[in-house]
């Protein structure tokens, strides 16, 4: 279960590719490793969800935008990612790292064309009720 949901302001679709911000995202995830070298998120596990908001308010609407010249079309993006508990507090930064790095190579033309919020935040927690279904994790099996 290493899941990140991204809530991001639909205006963005027109500025960047955000399939292709999904699949890099989970490439970084993908790519962390532990203390002993082994993979963080098991590959079965690694989900990336991106929800686009129809519906949206920022700021002040975009006047101090207009006002500086630099357009009034704010926008923002929200990555979480949920992971369970029981890894080290060195991997839980470089995991941020990474994943902060990966939106930024895909994000950073559009903080540069217009002004856009995006924030990060990794949750961490004891799970009440944890099942876990899947077919999926079998094809990874031996990786």
């Amino acid at each position: 279960m290493p899941h990140l949901v991204m809530l991001y302001t639909s205006n963005l679709e027109n500025d960047t590719d955000i399939n292709a911000l999904c699949r890099r995202l989970a490439d970084a995830m993908l790519g962390i490793r532990d203390e002993a070298d082994k993979q963080v998120f098991p590959t079965g596990g690694v989900r990336v969800l991106a929800y686009p908001a129809a519906h949206y308010a920022l700021a002040d609407g975009g006047a101090a935008g207009k006002a500086a010249g630099v357009g009034g079309d704010y926008g923002f993006v929200y990555l979480n990612l949920r992971m369970g508990r029981g890894r080290s507090a060195d991997v839980k930064r470089r995991t941020g790292e990474a994943l902060e790095a990966a939106a930024m190579t895909q994000l950073s033309s559009v903080l540069a064309a217009r002004p856009v919020g995006v924030t990060l935040q990794i949750d961490e927690g004891q799970e009440v009720f944890d099942a876990k279904n899947s077919s999926l994790h079998p094809l990874f099996k031996d990786r």
